[in-house]
């Protein structure tokens, strides 16, 4: 389907168009032959720590050079462009703040540099939008990680961007502050504008209620919404492990049930893969129970991001 045929059918042309993208630096390949659309709305980009995230944050912002393929915001190129940069707000992982100044100070200093006509209005909106106290005389340097990131995502938002990149910017935050950073980042996609947030937390990204991009080891390996990104997950293999007093009866009925594809047995364990995770949580406990053993432990030995995320690209 054309990018024309898109438009058409979903009456919204594309914020961020990425083709072809990669960057390396010397031998090591960061980001290869990465493409993706983002419209309005709330985009996750999701992928491990060192999957390429940050780096094409910085390209996107136009901060760093593709060494290949090309990216256009808001139609422009990024890169050397004063006046897209005035439409795209960053929050960056890092967190380096002038650690002397007070919060309305910082981000005051943010919106003059965005040349605002009314610069201490803007800064005081933004500081009440995250939730902070733009009379707090503390300096910077005694805020907490929760707060720092705060103060990064209202310099963000200072200046009343249409495009809005946020990296990892729920980390360190308290349940209540995740909650509530969550429906903001909502609200603003709901305004029409575009919100790409990075996280490796999978749980996180669901609550966006929105399209994810998946990203490991520099490429793009999936794409779609939470549901799709779930489905891909669930279906792949996975190697679990069951506890039990009888672990050779366990195996030899996970096996006749047909929900398991080979098993290993150890002093009072069993080890096993399956293809239908699912299947196999429904079948262990009948099997225990026909075959008389008690289970102490069903538990799955790769349900880390990292090896989902080597799962789907080996696909």
């Amino acid at each position: 389907m054309t990018d024309a045929s898109v438009v058409a059918l979903t009456g919204v042309a594309p914020t961020i168009e990425v083709r072809g993208v990669g960057r390396w630096f010397g031998s090591v390949v960061a980001l290869s032959g990465v493409s993706f659309d983002v419209r309005p709305g709330v985009t996750a980009l999701l992928g491990p720590n060192g999957a390429g995230k940050s780096t094409l944050f910085r390209i996107l912002c136009g901060l760093a050079n593709p060494s290949r393929g090309t990216v256009r915001i808001l139609g422009m190129d990024p890169r050397g462009n004063a006046a897209l940069t005035a439409r795209i707000g960053i929050a960056p992982q890092q967190e380096t703040l002038f650690e002397q100044q007070t919060i309305l100070e910082f981000i005051v200093l943010a919106a003059q540099l965005h040349r605002l006509d009314d610069a201490l209005g803007a800064a005081q909106r933004a500081i009440h939008t995250v939730d902070l106290d733009a009379a707090d005389p503390r300096p910077l340097r005694t805020y907490s990680k929760g707060m720092r990131q705060r103060v990064k995502l209202a310099q963000a938002l200072v200046h009343d961007p249409d495009v809005i990149v946020l990296d990892e910017p729920l980390e360190g935050l308290d349940p209540r502050q995740r909650l509530r950073a969550i429906q903001l980042f909502r609200d603003l996609g709901d305004q029409g504008r575009t919100v790409i947030v990075s996280s490796h937390v999978l749980d996180e990204v669901e609550r966006f209620g929105s399209r994810i991009l998946v990203i490991a080891q520099g490429r793009l390996v999936a794409e779609g919404n939470f549901r799709d990104i779930r489905d891909l997950m669930d279906d792949r293999p996975r190697l679990m492990r069951v506890a039990t007093d009888r672990p050779a009866q366990v195996a030899a009925g996970l096996l006749s049930a047909g929900v398991v594809q080979g098993a290993r047995i150890t002093a009072g364990t069993v080890e096993v893969e399956t293809n239908d995770a699912p299947a196999f949580r429904r079948a262990v406990a009948a099997v225990a129970r026909d075959a008389d053993a008690r289970l102490t432990e069903v538990l799955a030995l790769d349900d880390d991001l990292e090896s989902v995320f080597a799962y789907l690209v080996r696909r």
